[in-house]
């Protein structure tokens, strides 16, 4: 569609006197700001990390489906904005709640249908991978003792982690407290790429730590120190210009701190405290029918046979050392 557009001569929003025409005073924190909530869009790279047991051959598939799906995606976003640009003015952009369908109504007439469809199905889409990648994260953290051994288990037929599902639910639904969508974006965006930071700052530590580590995916450490300093300016100029939206989503991740070191750290807790906490999981696998990945009749069923011995060597680990070395093998 922008390429008709442009096609026909409607392409006075692209050219560099216009494009680059300021509405504002330039500040480098609302361009910063500006990045973070555009890079929400392109935020799916990293969910294909949180579910590599179940990928088969992950050592060959996890980078090619990064490696297609990125330059795939970056190239529809960026021709749709353009299409955007050559049918709307930046006036028209800013002012328009659904710029999809201020754009379907103006270029498709009586098809304009399409475009809120279109949204509503890419939305959809969205958010069934992100329930599907999510709950992986509570579900691996319960795994490795850092939340409650309910969210570890799986259904008993289907063996789907059904509790780390209610409790992606439950934790998104505390997002909505806020009515405002950019400051969700804010709130959500700069935590996330706090971590992301600090996730690729642990892997050049690791890499000058334990050279000699266990590694099937490796990558020049040239590309996360490019990343570093992208991250810094991001999240140094974000935070300048968003100080209270960026603070208080700090403040939100350091409630998990007392948490940690209650249900973690402290090793020696009460009988009393552990026998409730015995009687939550039962009723929890009571009401969700779940037990552990190993007991459940789906995973019997895959782990038996020849079929099955191949299956688990398709989806083997990322190490092939003991289980202590898997837990940091993907650096």
């Amino acid at each position: 569609m922008g390429m008709v557009q442009i096609c026909k001569g409607e392409y006075y929003w692209l050219e560099p006197a216009h494009a680059f025409e300021p509405f504002q005073e330039y500040d480098v924190g609302l361009i910063a700001l500006a990045f973070l909530q555009g890079s929400f869009a392109y935020g799916g790279w990293n969910f294909l990390n949180y579910v590599t047991e179940e990928l088969v051959d992950p050592y060959v598939n996890l980078p090619r489906a990064i490696f297609i799906s990125i330059p795939l995606v970056t190239f529809v976003y960026v021709f749709a904005n353009i299409a955007y640009v050559t049918a709307m003015s930046p006036q028209e952009l800013l002012a328009s709640n659904a710029v999809a369908v201020t754009f379907g109504e103006k270029l498709l007439g009586v098809m304009s249908w399409i475009m809120p469809i279109s949204v509503a199905l890419s939305t959809f889409g969205g958010v069934n991978g992100s329930l599907f990648t999510s709950s992986r994260l509570f579900f691996a953290g319960a795994r490795e003792g850092h939340l409650p051994s309910l969210l570890a288990m799986i259904h008993v037929k289907r063996c789907t982690p059904i509790p780390a599902l209610l409790f992606t639910c439950l934790s998104t639904l505390l997002m909505l407290c806020t009515s405002d969508m950019y400051t969700l974006i804010n709130y959500v965006g700069f935590i996330n790429y706090l971590f992301y930071g600090v996730t690729v700052a642990g892997q050049i530590v690791l890499r000058i730590k334990a050279p000699d580590m266990h590694r099937p995916i490796r990558i020049s450490l040239v590309w996360p120190v490019i990343y570093l300093l992208f991250w810094a300016f991001l999240l140094i100029f974000s935070l300048y210009s968003e100080p209270v939206v960026c603070g208080l989503g700090i403040a939100i991740m350091l409630t998990g701190v007392p948490v940690y070191f209650l249900g973690v750290y402290w090793d020696n807790k009460p009988e009393c405290f552990n026998t409730f906490i015995a009687k939550i999981t039962y009723l929890g696998q009571k009401f969700c029918v779940v037990v552990y990945p190993g007991e459940a009749k789906g995973s019997k069923e895959a782990g038996s046979g020849e079929e099955g011995e191949e299956l688990k060597e398709s989806r083997a680990p990322l190490s092939q050392d003991d289980g202590e070395k898997q837990k940091s093998a993907d650096c």
